[in-house]
């Protein structure tokens, strides 16, 4: 009976091991870690233009490109969590002139939750709910097929907020834009305190 306690003590901790990782690696090279559909990533950013792009692959998959290689060692990319819920991590010295681009790729459905200082959050063709603020930049978010969102609330203290997809353009000092619909699936919550936000998806039609 010990011995029989003691295998499923071991497949219980391995089995945790295998639902909890932590991968870690620079900018120079590459860092990759399995992400289901449909799993909750969380991404922590220094000031860098980020773009997350949604794949087909069970896996995320990070690259960076910089003109700088000698500061390129110096930023760290973190994973942990599992393949159901993670935490990116992009931390390191500032670059010069904003060169450093990090390259996203999650599953097409994924939760995303981004926190960057300053820069540019592309998000391209990723289904699932998104929480994406931003101190001073730009956000564009852009899909190929249905704008799916059952809330959207976008939003900026200075700068412009654009949303082709709802037929929106409105600029100035605290500029909002939110719509609610029964028929959609996700929720997209945007802000930059400066700068400007753009939606660009499969357009309503026009009122």
């Amino acid at each position: 009976m010990k011995t029989l306690y003691a295998v499923a003590g071991a497949l219980l901790l391995a089995c945790s091991l295998a639902a909890s990782a932590e991968v870690q690696s620079s900018c120079v090279g590459t860092l990759d870690a399995p992400l289901l559909p449909r799993a909750d990533l969380t991404i922590h950013a220094r000031p860098a233009g980020l773009e997350i792009v949604g794949t087909d692959k069970e896996v995320l998959h990070v690259t960076c490109k910089t003109d700088d290689p000698e500061r390129a060692q110096q930023v760290h990319l973190e994973f942990s969590g599992g393949s159901g819920s993670g935490t990116l991590r992009i931390e390191g010295p500032p670059t010069h002139h904003g060169d450093l681009q990090i390259r996203v790729e999650v599953p097409r459905r994924t939760n995303l939750r981004v926190d960057m200082g300053a820069g540019e959050v592309k998000v391209e063709d990723v289904a699932g709910d998104k929480e994406i603020s931003l101190y001073a930049g730009q956000i564009t978010i852009s899909s190929a097929h249905d704008w799916d969102y059952q809330r959207v609330d976008a939003s900026v203290d200075i700068g412009e907020v654009n949303a082709a997809a709802y037929h929106v353009d409105k600029g100035g000092f605290f500029r909002s834009f939110t719509r609610k619909t029964d028929q959609g699936e996700y929720r997209l919550y945007a802000h930059v305190m400066t700068g400007q936000i753009d939606l660009v998806g499969k357009a309503e039609p026009a009122e």
